[in-house]
């Protein structure tokens, strides 16, 4: 167990709309899994996911607003965990996974920063401090028991000067003050947006700084008191949602994916790789995606349709509006679905809730179809078995009799998709006991009997062409639907793919910024060299920014490729095939009708 992390040594204080959740298992971690909180105890809902800022160091870390996660690292050099004391191994990474899974890094220190964690991060793409800018947090330095005054060459400075002039590097070679410089070179290279806050000693009482955690708030330093509020007020406003990767929002259940994903690398004797975890986490997130937009469009199927429907048409342009909702619950909750795996899972598992769904509406229409025409057919199913329709001119009466049969029964509301099917069908029924009829009734001569026949098969030949005709256009309203729905998946990735290009454009001309910032503070402080060193890195910004822009129309080609596919795949044989037999089937209709 020497060496692994301890789960003590990173407490989670998950705060939710109604409750907190505080997850702190005393054994150590060696890649087991980490057990989810109950809904009814943390308060989370699917419709709020909690923002996330840190704090680290050995200061008190309190659930600061709902919707927080406190990451809390104890202080460099103390160990929770007995077979630790003294492994400066893990405070390194203790602090790189506060770090990493942080939007808003709370040093809380009464010395220098430790770099030592800073060395160890490892991206896919090189050393490139550029790749890193990108996912770093916020940075929040903050000086503990204060003593110095807020001044620079005899004036007044605010505490993010004092914070920025401590930053500013060393003239000279001397390799002590090459190691003094480090740091510094650090902080200001990975994190943009630094603030820095001072307080005071809370208590002056030595006797009272000694039991600090049972002094009461009333008995605190009224400065001390004030500087808390300031700070406490700037995470309030400025904590923002953690994100990875090209701008990834990283919800609570997704942080202890990352934790668990990062941990489980750190005991292997891994270096943690962020876009590994970006991959474990998009696995993870868009699993869920894709059962959120299937929930969603099951759930709205069934509250929206009443079955049996008028038509098919009825139920597929409901179909067609929640699978477009359904849609975009999958395009907000995915990301990093550049296969397009995901998204093949929710266009298949959607048709096939559809077929059930037109299976459902097909039985509850030929179920009450075939309950009513029994209620209608009795009276004639009566007068059968008593022969009256035996009598001369029987023959004349069972068709007007079965003529209100069906006349009433076309009058019936909501007989559903299989309403003509189910007819048919009943009519067929009566096939045989008609032609008995036909055949006793002695007011027919032989050859007017045969015209009769003929005419009733004529009539029945009739009747199969108009349910072939429906089937016909069912066939082709499915195959429009399918369209509807290729081009809705399509409409809305490209929108997706619109933003995220935007959204990684926007970050890279923001890193971009920050290092010709750099460079030119370098310039200024008179390091040219470093000034000079910078320029490749800046080179390379630009030409991703160039690449991201370019490489655009390609990369919505192949999307678009990928989603056809998942459609053709879905056809009975090819798209073009099919269509071929609709255009065969409707032109044999065609003829049939002309030789009638």
């Amino acid at each position: 167990m020497r060496g692994e992390l301890c789960s003590t040594e990173l407490l989670l204080w998950v705060t939710a709309s109604h409750g907190i959740w505080t997850q702190h298992d005393e054994s150590c971690l060696s890649g087991g899994k980490t057990e989810q909180p109950d809904d009814s105890k943390s308060g989370s809902t699917e419709d709020s996911q909690p923002d996330i800022s840190a704090c680290g160091g050995g200061g008190h870390c309190r659930a600061i607003s709902d919707g927080k996660v406190l990451l809390d690292e104890p202080p460099v050099g103390t160990e929770p965990c007995d077979e630790h004391q003294g492994d400066s191994k893990s405070d390194s990474w203790t602090f790189t996974l506060a770090v990493l899974l942080s939007s808003c890094f709370v040093y809380n220190s009464m010395s220098t920063i430790n770099h030592q964690a800073l060395e160890q991060l490892h991206s896919d793409d090189g050393e490139d401090s550029a790749d890193f800018v990108s996912f770093f947090p916020d940075f929040v330095w903050i000086v503990r028991d204060f003593m110095l005054e807020l001044e620079f060459d005899g004036h007044p400075i605010t505490e993010d000067e004092y914070l920025e002039n401590a930053l500013r590097l060393i003239p000279g070679k001397d390799p002590q003050i090459q190691n003094s410089n480090m740091p510094r070179e650090m902080i200001r290279s990975f994190f943009p947006k630094r603030k820095c806050f001072v307080f005071d000693r809370p208590v002056t009482s030595r006797k009272l700084l000694v039991h600090m955690e049972d002094v009461p708030d009333n008995q605190l330093d009224e400065s001390f008191q004030m500087q808390c509020k300031d700070f406490c007020s700037y995470i309030f406003t400025h904590a923002k949602s953690k994100t990875v990767g090209e701008g990834i929002t990283v919800n609570g259940a997704g942080l202890g994916t990352l934790a668990v994903a990062y941990v489980d690398t750190i005991n292997s004797g891994a270096v943690p790789c962020l876009e590994n975890a970006v991959m474990t986490l998009a696995e993870r997130e868009n699993s869920e995606a894709v059962k959120k937009a299937v929930a969603h469009y099951r759930k709205q199927m069934a509250q929206r349709m009443t079955l049996p429907t008028d038509t098919l048409q009825g139920l597929l342009d409901v179909h067609v509006a929640c699978e477009r909702e359904a849609i975009a619950v999958f395009m907000e909750h995915s990301f990093k679905d550049d296969k397009r795996e995901f998204q093949k899972k929710l266009v298949v598992t959607i048709q096939i809730k559809k077929e059930e769904f037109l299976l459902q509406n097909e039985e509850a229409s030929v179920k009450y179809c075939q309950a009513e025409l029994q209620k209608l057919s009795e009276p004639l199913m009566e007068s059968f078995m008593e022969g009256t329709f035996f009598a001369p001119g029987g023959h004349k009466f069972y068709l007007e009799a079965r003529d209100k049969l069906e006349q009433n029964y076309m009058q019936l509301p909501r007989k559903g998709v299989k309403a003509n099917e189910v007819l048919q069908s009943f009519l067929q029924s009566q096939a045989e006991m008609e032609e008995a009829i036909l055949q006793a009734d002695k007011a027919f001569a032989d050859a007017e009997k045969a015209v009769a026949a003929e005419r009733a098969q004529k009539e029945a030949a009739q009747r199969e062409q108009e349910l072939l005709k429906e089937k016909l256009k069912e066939q082709e309203q499915k195959l429009e639907v399918q369209e509807r729905s290729l081009k809705e998946n399509l409409a809305q990735l490209e929108e997706k793919m619109d933003r995220e290009r935007e959204d990684l454009l926007r970050q890279q001309e923001w890193v971009l910024e920050h290092k010709l910032k750099m460079q030119e503070e370098l310039l200024t402080e008179g390091f040219e060299k470093k000034f000079e060193a910078l320029t490749s890195e800046i080179n390379k910004l630009k030409e991703d920014i160039e690449r991201t822009r370019n490489n655009y129309p390609s990369m919505i080609a192949q999307a678009i490729d990928s989603v056809r596919t998942i459609y053709i795949e879905l056809q009975p044989g090819s798209h073009s095939v099919f269509r071929l037999w609709l255009k065969l089937l409707r032109e044999t209709f065609r003829r049939f009708e002309n030789s009638s």
